[in-house]
């Protein structure tokens, strides 16, 4: 019978996010394919560095160990390489005792059409034409950052996501009131439908099954800890932000930290936070945020790009 991944929250991780690859991305950019192929082949037994999406993929992995009967997360590398050439990630998946099995090698092709065949509710990703691809097939999506974060120490105690609000859980469509008729018009708009939930995002999906893990996971605890905590990181503030609880009480879904920041930077209160990984829709506050954590960057759907 074959396995069926329906049931399972699925994270596609491309050998870039997962791995630090950066030298072998310059050489391909550099010197081409065959100069790529050509090193990769030459250093097969050398094992790669831990990259920015490292520590979230050990830590749900770490997951299924909590109960021998029940897995819960399952890992595919979803990668540009060739089978050639991926025998260097499969020496590392084993060096680092990574329980990922499945993995889907496309020889230079885009990746995106593969994504829904193996049934990913997230997908991570270096290449930014992969991620677009990945957002256009309607699945949650974020562009992994370079950055010091990405050598953080050994897995922590609890899986810790941390979401930006607008054009990430939720629509875009109240950000596009801001962007084009200014912050009064955007506050007036969201206290005239504080009572309306706002429109699903690309990542409310990702929310509502890492709510429903939290419950699962926390009823068949016995250390009173639970193993996945969520924060919600936002710009927005009174009186914007009643709308916000509204919805979330909607979805029947937890957000274990909420911050309204009211422009006030992330980055310190990411910091503190201190997850595994964090997703935001602005360039500029990815920058920032990579400096210190994990950061990934949503695109929009058909490719538009939010103002500075």
């Amino acid at each position: 019978m074959p396995f069926d991944l329906t049931n399972y929250l699925v994270i596609g991780v491309s050998s870039r996010a997962l791995f630090d690859l950066s030298k072998e991305n310059e050489i391909y950019e550099r010197d081409g394919l065959e100069a790529y192929c050509r090193y990769q082949l030459e250093h097969e037994n050398d094992i790669l560095e831990k990259g920015t999406g490292f520590a979230l993929i050990e830590s749900m992995l770490r997951i299924n160990r909590i109960d021998d009967n029940i897995r819960r997360a399952e890992v595919v590398i979803i990668s540009r390489n060739s089978a050639d050439t991926s025998l260097r990630i499969s020496n590392s998946i084993d060096h680092y005792q990574l329980d990922i099995t499945r993995a889907a090698f496309t020889g230079g092709e885009p990746v995106a059409k593969y994504l829904n065949a193996f049934e990913v509710d997230l997908f991570l990703s270096a290449t930014e034409e992969d991620v677009q691809g990945a957002v256009e097939s309607n699945v949650a999506s974020g562009l992994i950052y370079d950055g010091p974060s990405k050598n953080l120490p050994g897995p922590l105690e609890q899986i810790r996501i941390a979401f930006d609000g607008d054009a990430v859980l939720f629509s875009e469509e109240s950000e596009m009131v801001y962007q084009q008729q200014g912050l009064e018009a955007f506050i007036a708009h969201e206290k005239l439908n504080a009572q309306k939930p706002l429109p699903e995002g690309p990542f409310a999906k990702l929310l509502k099954t890492l709510s429903f893990l939290q419950f699962d996971l926390d009823n068949g605890s016995q250390e009173g800890t639970s193993q996945i905590r969520t924060a919600l990181v936002t710009a927005r503030n009174s009186p914007a932000h009643e709308r916000v609880i509204r919805t979330l009480r909607t979805w029947k879904v937890r957000i274990d930290e909420t911050f309204f920041l009211g422009g006030v930077a992330k980055d310190k209160v990411l910091g503190a936070f201190s997850p595994h990984i964090f997703f935001d829709d602005q360039h500029q506050h990815c920058d920032a945020a990579a400096k210190i954590v994990p950061t990934a960057r949503v695109p929009y759907k058909g490719g538009k790009k939010k103002q500075a």
